[in-house]
């Protein structure tokens, strides 16, 4: 179209241009009018043919638009129908129904108008005022509202919903017995009442809503928020979410969780919903839980104490099942524990107890297990029973009905019991017949007064009959049996109390004296028994009296007789210090003075050994006479151990060098000091050096060593010499023992009394041709008892 436009302005312009060159002809005219008229109808056709195809593109268009339209328009009058909700348009106009004919029938007939659509509004509308005032925020305002009305036929669920300047409602019918349903806000609204979490979660355990409750608990202000943060009330629960999503069914879960700042039992359940996702419940059962850990606990301690009763137990089902049995019931009848624990029947356990023969020997067992099964259908008290057993063991058998049914049965092994009880008799013989054998009058009364036991003592002592003491009724019988022998009658009323008073003061242990008739003495005393008896003896001390007298005597004249000893050895001990001390100093003079021989010098030498020898014999003399009247007293301070054997080591070395024996301290450095007297310690400790020095030959080791243990001190006096013989090991800290060693035996007697006054005690170690060892224990403090008398108040 184009070119030929073209070509026609070419013509066009060429004809302008003829009278520059020729004249047009008038051919050429209608043929350029013909080719032009051609031109522009082939453009109005092709023009026209363009519109055409544009129109009906578009007609295509709208038609598939208008069909996908009523498509829609039918699936949602479809789902309307099919969901059995009426949809409503509400318009300046009025009010039409949009689809749902039949919901809407429903919905007028729950209500009792006719079915249209005005009438059910208006119907909603009269029904409660505050429905009249939701519609009218729906329509003015568009407020979205939702609410339900009700009647005796049913109920009409009610949302609203604004979309332009239309609002539009959807109804549907409820039955009767569904009009008690809440709607979701509704039902949200209730569950963020509960106190307790609960919350929707996804098939992956994630929250997808929770309650007030559960926001609380976990931190979050909505169930998204805690998705993201990935927090939880508990991991276990989600996973129990998770496991019930696969599984389709129920699934419950106790745990305990901190809530509120507390340890709290909850049970959760979770139950998958139809809509998806599954529903978390959880309940408190924290005071459940914690009655149940305390019902384990009391069944617990309820089986520990019946396993530690010696008698075995069993308790059968009403099925007649073992349910229980302690330890001791699984060793009286040698029954395998492995066995037990499957819970064999009673009639079982009766059929092994006879093959292994640990039954009474029966002559048709078959009916006594029936008898015996039997049991079962009495309810009432049964009466014991006694077996005896192929062993020879004697079983009591007590059986009590269950209070949740069966039976509970009671072994008690009393074999022992009577043999006791055997024994018992035997020893009351015995009693009897050993009573029969004092020389003391003995009397048994009972709590009500009657003689129940006497021995023959008791019928010399008051000169009755066992026949008359027989026929005496009670105590008051006795007593006009003895008031010839003994008149005080306040003394036999005064025994009548101890025997029959119930006052615990009267039944109270007492003794005494009294004189018969015939003037002898007497001596009583009366004695509760435990099973509430009391024992009345009577002996007869008039010689004993006389015997006691005499010894007494003795015992003064005694008592005179070492206070004139004492007192005799202190003024010859006195008297024989003051020459001592003469000949001791006059011969150390000597032994210094010059022009002595060597012969004479020994002889003074020997002089003054034998004086100081003397002088010290006297002090521990005098010592010991101190020690046994207790007047002497220790001067307590605390004294450096290892001081105090350095200083007994230094006033011994001369003597154990001049007889060619080495003496040594060993000291722990941890020793430390004693509470002591320092003269007293230093001089037991000569003592014992001394007799070590004495028993050691030359090139001997006398060792002195002392350490600390267990809140005492114990200082050793150990020596390499002949040791001390076997026989002579049980005395030699008794007295005068050692006169062989040049002394009065005194040394070791007194180191003995001089460690036990200050509390401890000597201990001696020895083996004969392997030296000896003594021991000094003493005490880290000493009691006041041990020091000054005077200042021990």
């Amino acid at each position: 179209m184009h070119g030929l436009i073209c070509e026609s302005d070419s013509l066009t312009t060429s004809a302008a241009r003829g009278p520059t060159t020729s004249l047009m002809t008038s051919s050429d005219l209608i043929l350029a009018a013909t080719a032009g008229a051609v031109c522009l109808a082939l453009c109005a056709t092709l023009w026209a043919m363009s519109q055409r195809r544009r129109f009906e593109d578009r007609l295509a268009r709208l038609n598939t638009r208008a069909r996908a339209l009523e498509t829609r328009l039918m699936d949602a009058q479809g789902a309307a129908e099919a969901f059995e909700t009426a949809v409503v348009v509400l318009h300046d106009d009025g009010v039409d129904l949009v689809s749902g004919e039949d919901a809407l029938a429903a919905c007028a007939a729950i209500l009792d108008v006719a079915a249209d659509a005005q009438a059910v509004v208006v119907a909603l509308t009269d029904a409660d005022p505050s429905h009249a005032h939701k519609l009218k925020a729906l329509f003015e305002q568009g407020e979205a509202c939702a609410f339900e009305v009700r009647s005796a036929r049913g109920g009409v669920l009610v949302e609203g919903r604004a979309a332009g300047t239309r609002a539009w409602l959807r109804l549907a019918a409820a039955a009767a017995d569904e009009t008690g349903l809440p709607d979701a806000r509704r039902f949200a609204a209730f569950m963020d009442g509960l106190v307790e979490p609960a919350w929707i979660a996804s098939a992956d355990g994630a929250p997808v809503w929770g309650n007030a409750a559960y926001l609380r608990v976990v931190g979050v202000e909505t169930a998204a928020d805690a998705a993201r943060d990935n927090k939880s009330l508990d991991r276990a629960a989600d996973a129990l979410a998770v496991e019930s999503a696969k599984a389709g069914e129920l699934r419950e879960l106790v745990r305990w969780v901190p809530l509120d700042g507390r340890r709290r039992a909850l049970r959760f359940s979770a139950q998958p919903l139809d809509g998806g996702g599954v529903g978390v419940f959880s309940s408190d059962v924290t005071e459940v839980e914690d009655m149940r850990d305390a019902l384990k606990k009391h069944v617990a301690a309820h089986d520990e104490t019946l396993n530690h009763i010696a008698d075995g137990v069993a308790i059968f089902s009403a099925g007649r099942r073992l349910a229980f049995h302690n330890t001791a019931f699984a060793e009286l009848w040698g029954l395998e524990p492995a066995w037990l624990a499957e819970r064999p029947t009673h009639g079982e356990v009766l059929d092994r107890l006879r093959q292994r023969r640990r039954l009474p020997e029966t002559v048709d067992y078959a009916r006594w297990k029936a008898a015996e099964l039997a049991r079962y259908e009495d309810l009432g008290p049964q009466a014991d029973e006694m077996w005896d057993l192929p062993d020879g063991r004697t079983l009591r058998v007590v059986r009590q009905p269950h209070p949740l049914g069966g039976m509970l049965l009671l072994y008690s092994d009393i074999t022992g019991e009577l043999r006791l009880k055997a024994q018992y008799n035997a020893l009351i013989q015995v009693q009897q017949a050993t009573l029969d054998k004092l020389n003391d009058a003995v009397a048994v009364f009972g709590s009500d007064g009657r003689l129940r036991l006497h021995n023959e003592a008791f019928e010399t002592f008051w000169n009755v009959s066992a026949q008359a003491l027989e026929a005496a009724v009670d105590f008051e019988g006795v007593v006009e049996l003895c008031v010839p022998r003994l008149h005080d009658l306040s003394f036999w009323r005064e025994l009548k109390g101890r025997v029959a008073d119930p006052d615990p003061q009267m039944r109270a242990p007492t003794s005494g004296e009294t004189r018969t008739s015939d003037n002898r003495i007497v001596v009583y005393q009366s004695r509760p028994l435990p099973d509430g008896a009391t024992l009345i003896a009577f002996a007869d001390v008039t010689d004993t009296r006389a015997l006691q007298n005499a010894l007494d005597d003795r015992s003064a004249a005694l008592t005179e007789a070492e206070r004139l000893k004492r007192d005799f050895v202190g003024n010859v001990s006195y008297e024989l210090r003051t020459p001592l001390t003469t000949i001791i100093g006059y011969s150390e003079l000597l032994e210094r003075a010059d022009g002595l021989s060597e012969r004479s010098r020994g002889h003074v030498v020997s002089v003054r050994a034998a004086a100081t020898q003397l002088a010290r014999s006297i002090d521990d003399v005098l010592d010991m006479a101190q020690i046994d009247a207790g007047e002497m007293a220790l001067e307590i301070e605390d004294i450096r151990v290892a001081g105090l054997l350095a200083d007994a080591q230094e006033r011994s070395l001369k003597a154990a060098q001049l007889g060619g024996v080495t003496l040594s301290v060993e000291c722990d450095k941890d020793v430390g000091l004693i509470r002591g007297d320092h003269k007293r310690l230093s001089q037991i400790l000569d003592h014992l050096i001394e007799n070590a020095l004495r028993q050691t030959p030359p090139d001997g080791v006398v060792t002195l060593s002392a350490r600390r243990a267990l809140g005492e001190v114990r200082l050793d006096v150990s020596d390499t010499g002949r040791g001390v013989p076997f026989h002579v090991q049980a005395h030699i800290f008794d007295r005068f023992v050692g006169r062989d060693r040049g002394g009065p035996g005194l040394g070791l007697a007194l180191v003995k009394a001089l460690v036990e006054l200050h509390g401890g005690w000597v201990a001696l170690e020895s083996e004969p041709g392997a030296g000896s060892t003594f021991t000094c224990h003493l005490p880290e403090t000493q009691q006041p008892g041990a020091a000054q008398p005077e200042f021990g108040f």
